[in-house]
């Protein structure tokens, strides 16, 4: 197999080869087609994230076919297309396990952070957390929906059924986030950077009724708002668009430092709730409501060893849509 392997922090990822690797009970190993490029492999390979163990092969958007079991495993299974997304594993121990939560479990294991992900040709992953896929819908345009969508899903639940929703970020997940609440009948305010008027026209081009810069005040209150980018001066200003009662959700992996702001944006019952992870039944939700609404990714595909350049220019706010690696 090939992978393109990060052998330290902030390092560039290295084209390699390694021996196929070998699934074991309970496992499965999928020949991957397509793998998303996601903002939290930014975080992975500048070691923003904590306890990373090089190397470390990213990239948890994966789709593939399985083309070998472990012991345990039916092999009916094999040639089946799955996703493999950011949450690997679960201890099933834990309180939060045990509540239901186990996007909360005490010791995970996550896709391209703690366990190899899918930057490369084959990857292994336990059987219990792959999504079945069907056959219908191109492989690079459905990678995305594996983390952009998934935790794109589980932040637009959070929001709230609000009708007037703010997007700042009009990402891999603020493209797919706009298109659900659209088809839900929602408004949709998307907020990008000011310069960014590619991406506004997107947003537009998918339903949104308004588009502008980050720092912009929206023409009506919102209900509430989802914040994708790692920005953390942005809770302020979309704490300054909520009508009372209206939430603000942080939905990134990892944020800067939030700023110090007046009481009165807060005050009147506003809220402010962060995301984390997701659990397998939001996928399930997520895969369905996905396909009822006709959800479409714009993707900009490059080859397994062009990783880097994906990363580059995902980092320069230089992509519109997600960028998807192709082996």
């Amino acid at each position: 197999m090939h992978a393109m392997i990060l052998p330290a922090r902030g390092a560039r990822l290295q084209y390699t080869e390694r021996p196929d690797p070998i699934p074991g009970p309970g496992e499965v190993r999928v020949k991957i087609n397509a793998c998303g490029v996601c903002r939290t492999d930014l975080h992975v390979v500048d070691g923003e994230l904590p306890g990373i163990a090089y190397p470390i092969v990213p990239g948890h958007e994966v789709v593939g076919r399985i083309d070998a079991v472990g012991d345990g495993m039916d092999h009916a299974h094999l040639g089946t297309r799955v996703g493999v997304p950011w949450l690997g594993s679960t201890c099933g121990r834990c309180p939060y396990c045990l509540e239901g939560k186990e996007n909360l479990c005490d010791s995970p294991l996550f896709t391209g952070y703690t366990r190899d992900g899918g930057f490369a040709t084959h990857l292994v992953a336990d059987a219990r957390y792959c999504f079945p896929l069907g056959e219908d819908g191109e492989d690079a345009e459905l990678a995305p929906l594996l983390c952009a969508g998934l935790i794109g899903w589980r932040s637009l639940v959070m929001a709230g059924d609000g009708h007037k929703l703010g997007i700042y970020g009009f990402g891999a997940a603020g493209h797919i986030v706009a298109q659900v609440a659209h088809w839900q009948g929602r408004d949709v305010y998307a907020f990008t950077r000011a310069d960014d008027t590619e991406a506004q026209h997107l947003a537009l081009s998918l339903g949104a009724c308004w588009a502008g810069a980050s720092g912009d005040r929206p023409p009506d209150e919102l209900d509430a708002a989802i914040i994708y980018a790692p920005i953390g001066s942005l809770v302020p200003l979309a704490l300054r668009t909520l009508r009372k009662g209206g939430r603000v959700v942080c939905a990134g992996i990892h944020m800067s430092d939030i700023p110090s702001f007046p009481y009165d944006i807060l005050w009147g019952e506003r809220q402010i709730v962060s995301v984390a992870n997701l659990t397998r039944q939001d996928g399930v939700d997520f895969l369905k409501t996905a396909a009822k609404a006709g959800i479409r990714t714009h993707v900009t595909v490059f080859p397994l060893d062009q990783a880097n350049e994906a990363l580059a220019r995902l980092r320069d706010g230089k992509l519109v849509g997600a960028a998807v690696l192709k082996p």
